[in-house]
């Protein structure tokens, strides 16, 4: 699987910030250690920094699900719950038993029954995906701070590649009669990235083109998408939001702008809005109008070599070899589908 260079080698324990983990390193050099704990975390240190390091007795192997249970519990305490159904554990306050993790594991089933109609099978992930549900806004702006998020003001959720985990806050304060879909759309959002990084469509430990990982998602939060065993019309596949935020981004919009979004990541520090729209059109135009490339591209570039640089002319390269080289034709044939959707 992509991102997940560890099923076969030898486990190690050692002690990092005072407390012990086990895992297998990702990459070691004089300087800096990558390591892959069993609970899917990975922990950067220069390796003077781990205390008792011994080789353990056997070969690295994830957590169970009832292992990364008792994990939790520990870690999160008499406060909080935790649920599990399928491959989800959802952390969440006491009192709220079985009220999320059958909504994470619904999001699973359709983020697999729609690649299996394209005919592209996600890998069975390999470590239990856990989310964590803060009761309020200010509980997780902490944890968000805690966890290295800069900017969480307007913050509802996030996934992070180095935890493997979503956080996120219940803006219905866990009040059953609100209906959940009130942040819906940040959970599906965070689940989904979740879900391609644990199934094989990006790599956690590579370079995954930012509008591959941003499109995917963007698409998943249309109902249509997410939930495409009862809203089957391309109509219900649209994501509303994304479609006026390109439109309204159109007029100025670059003639060379799929070349652009597809050779770097530096439109989301520019505009993040418009590399948004952009990623979403892409990414939707592409999965509509050739869905068996669109899987293949995904699959090559969750194939990128971990902890390497993907540069401009590779991603071009990659992305050329399976859908040709000739951007105008790509761009009008993009923009015409675009303006079609109602």
């Amino acid at each position: 699987m992509p991102g997940n260079i560890a099923i076969a080698q030898q486990a190690f324990k050692l002690q990092l910030a005072g407390r012990w983990v086990e895992g297998t390193p990702l990459v070691a050099t004089e300087k800096q250690v990558f390591l892959l704990a069993r609970d899917g975390k990975m922990w950067e240190f220069a390796p003077s920094e781990a205390k008792s390091y011994s080789k353990s007795s056997g070969k690295f192997y994830a957590y169970s699900q009832a292992e990364m249970r008792g994990q939790l519990m520990r870690e999160f305490g008499s406060k909080f719950e935790v649920s599990g159904s399928g491959h989800y554990l959802v952390v969440h306050p006491a009192g709220q038993k079985d009220l999320w993790a059958p909504r994470f594991e619904e999001l699973y089933r359709s983020f697999v029954h729609y690649f299996n109609t394209r005919a592209f099978r996600p890998s069975e992930p390999r470590f239990p995906m856990v989310a964590i549900v803060y009761p309020r806004q200010a509980d997780f702006q902490r944890a968000a701070t805690a966890d290295g998020s800069k900017s969480v003001q307007n913050m509802l959720g996030y996934y992070s590649p180095k935890t493997n985990r979503i956080a996120l806050f219940d803006v219905t304060a866990g009040r059953t009669g609100l209906d959940w879909s009130t942040n819906a759309d940040t959970i599906i959002h965070e689940a989904t990235h979740q879900m391609a990084f644990n199934a094989g469509m990006h790599n956690r430990f590579g370079q995954s083109p930012q509008w591959v990982c941003e499109g995917l998602a963007t698409m998943f939060e249309a109902r249509g998408v997410w939930n495409g065993r009862i809203h089957q019309n391309r109509a219900d596949r649209v994501n509303r939001i994304q479609l006026a935020a390109f439109r309204r981004y159109q007029p100025r919009r670059s003639s060379n702008a799929i070349a652009e979004a597809v050779s770097s990541d530096r439109a989301f520090n520019k505009d993040t809005e418009a590399a948004y729209a952009e990623a979403w059109a892409l990414s939707f135009f592409l999965s509509e109008q050739e869905p068996r490339k669109y899987v293949q591209y995904l699959s090559k570039t969750a194939a990128v070599k971990d902890f390497t640089l993907y540069p401009g002319p590779q991603r071009l390269k990659d992305f050329t070899d399976i859908f040709g080289g000739n951007f105008g034709l790509l761009e009008s044939r993009m923009k015409r589908f675009i303006g079609e959707l109602k």
